[in-house]
């Protein structure tokens, strides 16, 4: 099932300077990311997994160790080559939609499109997550769930390599978060998109192709689900 590794972290430790200690969010951290594959990394809250995601995605870097983007080395990244990275190559999806209020969902979904090299048709990214009829509408006009979707289809419109998921079932209820989860397996399935999901819900891991779990900063589990289970079966 696998394909090539898209990315791979060796030996990552990333510590913050809180005054005169030294807090270490993650220590050790080798993995791989599979191009094609959905992966879900799961843990509480303190484990490590947005410090993960958010060195994969540019946002931060390792303190110590390597992390590649195949056979490009993040960690040697100059500051203008991350913000090219971010730009051309990584499509962020977070919890709360950071939608701008007074653009309708076509515009929002514009203002990814302007900065990206080769971006997806506007409204063919809003047909995919199946909001022909919100194109002219508002947030505020919106539920939570189809503002989710606006969201999914703002970094899916930049038609990055890699969809990064913060918890983006977290401020959703029950049966819209498993509409959400539908709609990124069917992306990963139509698209052949990369998907890397982090959750502190344990639930989710079963839908994905990987499961990495953390504990205290460490990788403490990786394993691969023989049979992913299809979102509408998950219950939490």
């Amino acid at each position: 099932m696998k394909g090539q590794p898209i990315f791979r972290l060796e030996s990552v430790d990333r510590v913050f300077q809180m005054g005169e200690v030294a807090v270490r969010a993650i220590e050790g951290v080798s993995l791989e990311i599979f191009e094609g594959e959905l992966l879900v990394m799961v843990g509480p809250s303190g484990s490590g997994k947005s410090t993960i995601l958010n060195i994969i995605g540019g946002l931060d870097k390792a303190t110590a160790g390597r992390v590649f983007f195949g056979d490009r080395e993040l960690t040697s990244f100059t500051a203008a080559e991350l913000t090219r990275y971010r730009r051309d190559t990584v499509g962020f999806i977070f919890q709360f939609y950071n939608l701008v209020p007074n653009l309708t969902a076509r515009e929002n979904v514009m203002v990814s499109t302007e900065i990206s090299r080769q971006p997806m048709d506007v409204d063919e990214a809003l047909r995919l997550v199946q909001l022909e009829e919100r194109f002219d509408h508002f947030p505020s006009q919106m539920s939570g769930g189809e503002q989710q979707r606006v969201a999914i289809a703002r970094a899916l419109a930049k038609n990055p390599a890699i969809l990064l998921c913060d918890e983006p079932t977290g401020a959703l209820d029950f049966t819209t978060g498993k509409r959400v989860l539908r709609l990124l397996v069917d992306l990963k399935t139509r698209l052949g998109k990369t998907i890397v999901l982090i959750t502190h819900n344990g639930a989710i891991a079963q839908v994905a192709d990987r499961v990495i779990r953390l504990r205290s900063g460490q990788v403490v589990e990786v394993r691969e689900n023989a049979r992913p289970l299809p979102p509408e079966e998950v219950t939490w």
